[in-house]
């Protein structure tokens, strides 16, 4: 088997720097590929915090000067190597020596600068990729910068993939901002290559120009047909969608394993799971949750936007608090969302807790903590949360779209096979009425405990994402 040279580009990847899900992507999938023979390598931005982390063990590959437009500014690449996978960032201290995304007009011109030093870095290192694997917007331009400046140069041979994560972010800009910082040329401003709705889109250059694009769950590639979730971009997705794949992802089973996990006070099995009950009364006095450890927690770790569908929790949360239940969020976003969470907790101390902001260890221990774990999202093109949870056997309750449609088996009553719960329609009674439903599950301990160890033995790891991604490989480059 040909071992493919493929190098992962993306603007965050775990353990170095983390604001969501695509960092634990890349820093989970890049792993497994090593794993399974493939040479498989990640650049990625420089951020402080890796810096700050991380300073001792980076080693300096190159320091130069690059254009991009009519500026000239420093690229440094430096490298170190981690669990097998060797990482190259991207020095530059304007750019990311701040924040990871600097939002608005700043951000685009940001990964502007990034998808330009990563292509001028590529002839640098000690590696040269047949492949290169970029993800969002954030990375979308370099296929159309390889195909459109870069061509005759030895990295315009390498072929490309790329991965949306969410369609729902697009990078989108003026025209004069494209051509001033990244030197497009006016013909691909039109609706046949990067023109959108009267803007420059880079996403859309990525669906344009990349050679093979996958998305994270077989669902949400199908749904990304169609307007409701094209977001604009259905077209051109029907128009490649014989180039369009759906991946689920996976989680790293290393880091999410209830056996060694150290974020927990007490470790547990699927045939052991009296440690888990010790978490959750743990947890209790952590929240200062108040009613007896028996109620059944029900947890969130989420982004607080609306694609979230907490929308729907508002709508109900104050209904369902009416029974014996407790309820707990770890995250930040949205005033509105913030604001309202805030006021619950408020309302409700005996049985709620509300932890704005973002802690790993916290989210562990509400992941082994919790007895279910509600994601009741409007659109959801993977999601790893559910899976996290199912690893630690909390049952996670859905709404049926995209990735938790592929990831989810919703309880059967008659048949006793599912390893979480679902509903379909984005309604907030038919949320409330299935979270009653796995309520009423919870009073039945056998069949609880049944749930708990169906969904606690699946395997969520990134080994058949990884098999996957490993035939597209196998497709853009001949044996």
């Amino acid at each position: 088997m040909k071992k493919h040279r493929v190098l992962i580009v993306g603007a965050e990847a775990a353990p170095f720097a983390k604001t969501g899900g695509l960092a634990d992507v890349i820093g989970a999938l890049s792993k497994t590929l090593v794993a399974q023979g493939v040479d498989a390598r990640v650049m990625m931005p420089g951020h402080s915090v890796i810096k700050e982390k991380y300073a001792d063990r980076l080693r300096v590959l190159a320091t130069m000067n690059t254009q991009m437009g009519w500026r000239t500014l420093y690229l440094g690449i430096e490298t170190m190597d981690l669990d097998g996978v060797t990482y190259y960032f991207i020095d530059n201290e304007y750019y990311f020596g701040y924040c990871i995304y600097k939002g608005g007009q700043d951000e685009i011109e940001q990964y502007a600068y990034f998808c330009r030093a990563v292509l001028e870095a590529i002839p640098f290192l000690d590696f040269e990729p047949e492949i290169i694997h970029v993800n969002d917007w954030h990375t979308a331009m370099i296929p159309f910068l390889l195909k459109t400046q870069y061509q005759d140069r030895p990295q315009g041979k390498a072929k490309t993939v790329l991965t949306i994560h969410n369609l729902q972010y697009q990078g989108q800009t003026s025209f004069d901002f494209a051509k001033d910082v990244l030197s497009v040329d006016e013909r691909y401003f039109t609706s046949e290559y990067i023109e959108a709705y009267g803007s420059a889109n880079m996403m859309k250059a990525g669906l344009v120009f990349a050679d093979k694009i996958t998305t994270v769950s077989p669902t949400y590639a199908r749904e990304i047909l169609d307007p409701y979730y094209g977001r604009g971009m259905e077209g051109i997705l029907n128009a490649r969608k014989d180039d369009l794949y759906g991946i689920v992802n996976g989680i790293d089973t290393v880091e999410f394993d209830p056996e060694t996990d150290k974020n927990l006070k007490c470790n547990y099995t699927p045939d052991d799971l009296a440690g888990k009950y010790v978490d959750k009364t743990e947890l209790f006095g952590e929240l200062d949750i108040s009613i007896a450890p028996s109620a059944p927690l029900i947890g969130m770790v989420t982004r607080m936007t609306e694609q979230k569908g907490l929308d729907l929790v508002r709508a109900v949360l104050e209904e369902l608090l009416y029974e014996n239940v407790a309820f707990v969020l770890l995250g930040s976003g949205d005033e509105q969302y913030e604001s309202f969470f805030k006021y619950i907790a408020g309302r409700y101390p005996q049985k709620t807790a509300v932890c704005l902001g973002y802690s790993d260890p916290l989210a562990h221990r509400i992941y082994a903590g919790c007895d279910f774990f509600l994601m009741p999202s409007m659109f959801e093109p993977c999601g790893i949360s559910q899976m996290i949870s199912q690893r630690y056997g909390t049952l996670p309750i859905v709404r049926e779209t995209g990735g938790l449609v592929d990831t989810v088996k919703p309880y059967n009553i008659y048949t006793q096979e599912g390893d979480g719960f679902s509903f379909t329609n984005y309604n907030a009674h038919d949320m409330l009425n299935v979270i009653r439903f796995a309520l009423n599950v919870y009073q039945d301990k056998a069949a609880l405990a049944s749930l708990i160890q169906t969904a606690m033995a699946i395997d969520n790891s990134f080994d058949k994402s990884a098999k996957e991604y490993r035939k597209i490989y196998d497709m853009l480059v001949a044996k």
